[in-house]
C-alpha cells in the first residue's frame, strides 16, 4: 500500500505531487532542487552549492523514513548545463563515498524555478 511522505525538513511540494512515496519497501523521492525549507531559491549560487542543497533535501526526506544515503539503490540527477558535471559530481561524492548508488545523469533544456539541478532517488527500507 502507498503512504506519502512529508517532511517539514524539506520543501514542500509545490504541485500536485509528493516530497516522497513508500509502500513499506522502497521510497521513490520526487526530484530535489535547491530551495530551501523556507522556500528560499538558490539559482544564482554556484552548481556546488545548488547540489549540496537539493542533497540536503533529498536526505531529509529519506531521514523522515529512517533511511540514509547507505539506503539509496538508484539517483537522476538533472543538470541544465552537462557542462556542470564535474562541479556537482565533487559535492555529490561527498554524500554518496562509500557504496554509492547506481546513477544517471542528464542534461535537461530547463528546470523549475530556474535552478541549476534538481536530483531525485529511490531508497530501500530493507
Amino acid at each position: 500500500m502507498k503512504r506519502i511522505i512529508d517532511t517539514d525538513d524539506a520543501p514542500a511540494a509545490v504541485g500536485a505531487y509528493s516530497q516522497a512515496t513508500t509502500n513499506g519497501d522502497l521510497i521513490f523521492t520526487a526530484g530535489q532542487i535547491p530551495l530551501t525549507p523556507n522556500g528560499d531559491v538558490l539559482d544564482d549560487e554556484p552548481i556546488a552549492a545548488q547540489t549540496e542543497r537539493a542533497l540536503d533535501n533529498l536526505m531529509a526526506v529519506l531521514a523522515d523514513e529512517e533511511a540514509g544515503p547507505e539506503d539509496v539503490l538508484k539517483v537522476t540527477v538533472f543538470l541544465d548545463d552537462i557542462d556542470d558535471f564535474e562541479a556537482m559530481n565533487d559535492t555529490y561524492a561527498d554524500y554518496f563515498d562509500d557504496e554509492p548508488p547506481a546513477r544517471s545523469a542528464v542534461e535537461v533544456a530547463a528546470l523549475p524555478k530556474g535552478v541549476g539541478v534538481e536530483i531525485e532517488a529511490i531508497a530501500t527500507l530493507e
